[in-house]
């Protein structure tokens, strides 16, 4: 068995099997599922998988981070397992009620335009390699100048360099016809059509050589090339009048009528009416884009270098290939590139102090591997597995990456393409740019490193040790969290002074996420959780209607839709889960209220959910709510608890979790 179909085969096993899989696809990153059931999910059973980077929900969607490649080479495989792969059409009609109306129609925006970008790609790579071999350093090195160049190589370069912004509007169209629903193939000719060389060219009548035709007296009319927005509503408008057609039309004339009906009123829309109202709009956006990327004394720098990674984190970010696309296609050149791919190596060398600084083992395993993602263009891993974990590294990489982006944008670094970062990054900045490109990177780097070393992370988890000698509490387990601190670091030193010894373990102290009286697990009427079937823990009868969170984490998982459940995971790896009510799910979210997201990271006593304790106990539901550490964490050597009494949120210590090796 390939190593990729073994991968293959346990994502599937992970996300719940075959049959929850509602609709699945990929991005030039990761996987992106759409689930039907969320709670069937074992996240860290997919973060333990070979090759996973990462994996979150994000905007009504499970994404599963391998890298470019490698997701295309999973994708693969798990078609070969019998599971049909989705368009993004597909996936967004499962997610269209996730997110804001911004955020829908930018990640719609986003679909389009990535299956595209592999192509300017290699067109931006095409022009650095073209920049390099033009030098008068290169050439000189063979005994050359600029004059000696064949004619006839020259066109060979300017041929793998023009073609895709030439044709730029058929491969927007196509996208967006297959994106919204309609025949690709429809979408290539449209967009073909409004690059005909029988219209005047758009290059021509930009540099005054030509003029447009003036259709009616008064509408100017031109051919479209290198133009974005018109073939993007052309193919949306196109696709919806396609599929609306095909509904009325009789099927034994819908071979001939449709796409001739189609073509003949998409493109007298296209030349007539959409291109020249879009057409102006693109022009507006690119001279905001050049203003900003213009302000003077390194500004845009800053403020697009601080900005982006926070964009990035909100999913919105594939607005920025139309305007690095309108860029190239106008100017020739790139200045988004250099600036955001500063604050991309930044985040990255946040990652990579973490990593070099904890003796965190767990930690270390997921730090070093995420640093180089994000060398190679990838931050997602480093951003949510680690910098936004503990928020200080991510913002200490913001700022590095305002220093890096306000150098580049000082020395006005351009590159001749997109989509390429950092490392793979230094091919679209061959035509004298290197150095200039190395130098504001490694400024970005060494500002986010040192930073984070010195100030973004302190590696003193929250772990005590020997419990046997903490005071106070059932089962020796204190009941003040300032005195635990202080004996842990006791501890810790004369663990150190031990260092030959294995018999002592670490531990981490958990206080009630709830304010009530905690009581025995076996009290809970629901046999999952009294038998422990789900794990070791306890259970609150609680007097508010609040949860909070017991320790700086991560939300690793909440029940968006019933609201009736969360897992928070600290950072030695140990998780909690707090399940609201017993048989609370059927009330389908109402009665209660949700204050962060899967993935957020939260404080302690941080509001994590609320909810109507009346509603609940008016439904006939019992309001006895299990925490519990659930089963599975080979680390952890026992769980102790204490048992009955009453307990503050956030107040008095309610479990001890000790770990079969030092965290």
């Amino acid at each position: 068995m390939s190593e990729n179909k073994k991968i293959a085969e346990e994502v599937i096993q992970a996300i719940g099997g075959k049959e929850n899989i509602a609709s699945f696809a990929h991005c030039a990153t990761r996987l992106r599922i759409m689930v039907n059931d969320k709670e069937k999910i074992d996240q860290k059973q997919i973060e333990n998988i070979d090759k996973v980077k990462g994996a979150f929900f994000n905007s009504g969607q499970y994404q599963i981070i391998f890298g470019t490649g490698t997701v295309n080479r999973i994708f693969e495989e798990v078609e070969k397992l019998g599971i049909e792969g989705s368009s993004k059409e597909e996936v967004k009609s499962h997610g269209k009620k996730e997110g804001n109306a911004f955020q829908r129609g930018i990640r719609t925006f986003g679909d389009v335009f990535v299956p595209i970008i592999p192509v300017l790609v290699a067109t931006g790579l095409f022009m650095g390699l073209r920049g390099l071999l033009t030098q008068n350093e290169i050439l000189s090195l063979f005994g050359a100048i600029p004059e000696d160049i064949s004619p006839n190589f020259l066109l060979f370069t300017q041929i793998l360099t023009d073609t895709a912004f030439a044709f730029l509007p058929a491969l927007v169209a196509w996208s967006a016809f297959r994106v919204f629903g309609g025949s690709p193939v429809l979408g290539i000719v449209l967009g073909l059509m409004l690059v005909n060389p029988a219209l005047p060219n758009a290059y021509a009548v930009a540099d005054g050589s030509a003029q447009p035709l003036h259709m009616f007296g008064f509408i100017p009319v031109v051919g479209y090339q290198g133009s974005v927005l018109p073939a993007f509503f052309v193919g949306l408008i196109g696709a919806k009048f396609e599929k609306v057609l095909r509904r009325r039309v009789p099927e034994a004339l819908d071979l001939i009528l449709t796409p001739f009906i189609t073509l003949t009123v998409m493109i007298t829309l296209g030349l007539f009416a959409i291109g020249p109202v879009f057409h102006s709009l693109e022009e507006w956006v690119l001279q905001g884009t050049t203003a900003v990327l213009g302000l003077p004394f390194g500004i845009a720098g800053i403020i697009i270098g601080f900005f982006h990674q926070i964009i990035v984190v909100t999913g919105v970010h594939h607005i920025f290939n139309f305007l690095e696309i309108q860029l190239l296609e106008k100017t020739g050149f790139n200045a988004f590139n250099a600036i955001i791919t500063c604050a991309m190596a930044a985040q990255g060398a946040a990652c990579l102090a973490v990593g070099l600084k904890t003796k965190n083992m767990k930690l270390k395993a997921l730090a070093l591997p995420s640093s180089l993602s994000a060398f190679l263009g990838i931050t997602e891993p480093a951003i949510f597995g680690v910098n936004l974990r503990y928020m200080k590294p991510f913002i200490m990489g913001l700022v590095g990456g305002a220093v890096g982006g306000f150098i580049a944008s000082l020395f006005h670094l351009q590159g001749t393409g997109m989509a390429v970062t950092v490392i793979p990054g230094t091919l679209l900045y061959l035509n004298s740019q290197l150095p200039l490109y190395i130098l504001s990177n490694l400024i970005a780097m060494a500002i986010a490193f040192a930073l984070t070393w010195f100030f973004g992370y302190k590696d003193a988890p929250a772990v005590e040790t020997d419990t046997s000698t903490h005071s106070g509490g059932a089962n020796g387990i204190s009941t003040n969290p300032a005195v635990a601190v202080d004996q842990s670091e006791v501890d810790r030193t004369h663990t150190n002074e031990m260092t030959s010894s294995r018999q002592k373990v670490e531990s981490l102290t958990i206080l009630s996420p709830m304010t009530g009286t905690a009581v025995e697990l076996e009290q809970v009427p629901d046999p999952a959780f009294s038998e422990k079937h789900m794990g070791e823990g306890i259970a609150i009868e609680p007097s508010e209607g609040r949860v909070v969170a017991p320790f700086d984490g991560t939300i690793a998982h909440v029940m968006i839709k019933s609201k009736h459940a969360i897992i928070l995971e600290h950072e030695t790896g140990v998780q909690m889960l707090v399940h609201i009510g017993i048989n609370t799910v059927g009330l389908k979210g109402e009665g209660f209220t949700l204050h962060v997201n899967n993935g957020d990271v939260v404080i302690a006593g941080q509001l994590l959910i609320e909810f109507d304790m009346e509603f609940i106990q008016n439904a006939g539901l019992p309001m006895i709510t299990p925490v519990l550490i659930p089963n599975g964490n080979e680390t952890i050597e026992r769980v102790e608890t204490s048992m009955t009494g009453s307990v503050q949120a956030n107040g008095e210590a309610i479990m001890v979790v000790t770990f079969t090796e030092p965290q």
